[in-house]
């Protein structure tokens, strides 16, 4: 199948360009201010973008030079990733979540020269940091500031709202725009910094595009591209949204609305009804969890029925045939129960898809069926990211699809997952010895292992370096683990625990309703819990000791990664005489 550019040279801005050549006037991006949705079109969204890019050149950027963008998801942020992209230069997101340490080591690392973000805490955060650095000299704020904000004596501050009003709207793109080869890296993403440090992956206009294209076909085999709406909820600062919320809905003259906020996701939901969505599955377990507290306060009837909707669903996905009684109240069921959960989500919605981390089967078999449709698929960023994805009319949701097109997969020796194509990074900045590491005579190591059916669709099973060995020598992969009583309503959070021990303990973080009770009572909820989800696992998988916390791992104390992964190394660092405890006292 082709794509809409087929044939043409990858580069990012040149294919917005031609899409607002072609749509000028067609809505593109849209953010919610004062209350009320405004948005830009084509032909406006280009304006800004040159307004920005001439006024970057006239700072003294040069192609090649790498530019800070940190902002929450908003129209400024696009704008100013494809100015930056359009002078040449290489875009470095980073989270609004960054600590002031994390931002000093990523303008550093990174060697950035221009720092664009928005006011409030992060703003003042970067302006406290480049205090300490030489090498920026100027910062772009997105928002106004009162009068007595206090930049940086070292840093000139300019603000983007006098930038689109002075600039000359009468410039074109074209007269400041690089044409920069395709395998010249446009954007600087670092990972999630699991195991210590990130790293900078260096993407190119080739790497993403070959992703696009591969998305393109992805959907094209379920829903059709155009007027399509797309709900961003995902940072933009992560690859996955960078690609698939920002550059493929470009591609497709799709609206893009940005969220507001987690605690709006909701309501955003009924107000855009989008086609699309794409999220990690943290809000999936979410959602779910908000459903199925709805129903069980409902309880009755109406209750019945909708867990009628949810075992007669799963029993279609699993291919049994329903009885003649069956069938008929399933279809009574399609208007009772699952067109009301698909108004939940504004009605619209054609796939929701799943990246980032596993998602629960459970989870995801509920959903499906209720009529929503998940698709999951599994990447990395330094694959730009999408390897594998399920596709529309064949969705196994335990499984994370076969690979995309122009990805080819294999596993290694030891049943770790290779990947090469296109959509590949260039290297990991300022990093050779890891970069040789990673990528090895064209196959991306992803560090992932896992199984591939005949069909080829893939199931990941662990991770490679997290995967836990007993002193019995048996391997475990605690995702697997973690899963199942993540799936258990009265846990909210696990890491499990056990490398070289004799058997597993792990940390259990209640659920919001099961931390107001007692410790009595936690304890008694959380080991019922514990027993539910041990009998889903074989013997040496069991957790057999726990200990209760009621700190969440969050982002802020730094237990969970920007994009909410544990960081195994920080938690067991903190809670390690409590994890010790549990295996000489044999207490829970």
């Amino acid at each position: 199948m082709l794509t809409p550019f087929s044939g043409q040279p990858a580069h990012l801005v040149k294919r917005f360009k031609e899409k607002s050549r072609l749509t000028p006037k067609k809505p593109l991006f849209f953010e919610k201010l004062d209350d009320k949705w405004s948005g830009l079109t084509y032909a406006q969204t280009e304006t800004r973008i040159t307004q920005l890019a001439f006024y970057m050149a006239e700072l003294g950027l040069m192609p090649g030079d790498h530019v800070l963008l940190c902002a929450e998801n908003r129209i400024d942020w696009a704008v100013a990733d494809l100015a930056i992209m359009a002078i040449g230069c290489v875009v470095v997101p980073a989270y609004t979540t960054n600590t002031e340490d994390d931002h000093a080591w990523l303008i550093d690392h990174s060697q950035v020269k221009l720092v664009i973000c928005c006011a409030g805490k992060v703003g003042d955060s970067l302006a406290k940091v480049l205090c300490e650095q030489a090498s920026v000299a100027n910062m772009i704020l997105m928002d106004q500031v009162a009068a007595e904000f206090q930049g940086p004596k070292n840093i000139t501050v300019h603000f983007l709202h006098d930038i689109y009003a002075c600039g000359d709207t009468e410039r074109k793109l074209d007269d400041i725009f690089y044409d920069a080869p395709e395998t010249d890296p446009c954007c600087l993403i670092y990972t999630s910094g699991t195991g210590g440090r990130p790293k900078g992956v260096l993407l190119t206009h080739k790497s993403i595009q070959a992703n696009i294209d591969a998305a393109y076909i992805l959907l094209a085999e379920g829903a059709a591209q155009h007027d399509s709406v797309f709900l961003s909820i995902l940072p933009l600062s992560h690859s996955y949204e960078h690609t698939a919320g920002l550059h493929l809905p470009i591609q497709i003259a799709a609206e893009v609305w940005y969220c507001e906020g987690r605690d709006k996701i909701a309501a955003n939901l009924k107000e855009v009804k989008p086609t699309l969505m794409t999220a990690v599955p943290r809000l999936y377990e979410l959602l779910h969890d908000r459903i199925t507290k709805g129903v069980t306060a409902k309880g009755g009837l109406s209750a019945y029925l909708f867990w009628k909707a949810v075992t007669l669903g799963r029993k279609k996905l699993l291919g049994q045939t329903l009885s003649v009684t069956e069938a008929v109240l399933d279809k009574c069921l399609d208007l009772l129960i699952r067109k009301k959960v698909r108004q939940r989500f504004g009605g619209r919605l054609a796939f929701f898809v799943s990246g980032g981390a596993a998602l629960n089967p459970d989870i995801g078999s509920f959903f499906l069926s209720l009529g929503v449709n998940i698709l999951q698929g599994y990447g990395q960023t330094e694959a730009s990211p999408l390897i594998s994805a399920n596709r529309p009319g064949r969705i196994r949701i335990e499984t994370v699809g076969p690979a995309v097109d122009g990805v080819e997969i294999k596993l290694a020796d030891d049943g770790e997952l290779l990947a090469r194509g296109a959509c590949l990074m260039k290297g990991y900045w300022r990093n050779q010895e890891a970069t040789a590491e990673t990528i090895i005579d064209g196959w991306l190591h992803t560090g992932d292992l896992a199984q591939i059916d005949a069909d080829g669709f893939v199931t990941i099973t662990g991770r490679k370096k997290e995967m836990i060995v007993n002193s019995g020598g048996e391997n475990i992969a605690p995702s697997r683990v973690e899963a199942e009583f993540i799936a258990e309503p009265e846990i909210a959070q696990i890491m499990v625990y056990g490398d070289s021990k004799p058997h597993l303990v792990a940390l259990i973080v209640p659920s919001i309703e099961v931390r107001e009770e007692s410790k009595a009572a936690q304890r008694q909820n959380i080991s019922k819990a514990a027993r539910r989800a041990n009998s889903r696992l074989s013997g040496f998988e069991r957790v057999r000791h726990f200990h209760i916390i009621n700190d969440e791992f969050t982002i802020e104390n730094r237990m969970l990664t920007p994009t909410l992964k544990v960081r195994r190394h920080i938690v067991s660092k903190v809670y390690k005489s409590k994890l010790d405890a549990l295996y000489g006292s044999g207490k829970k």
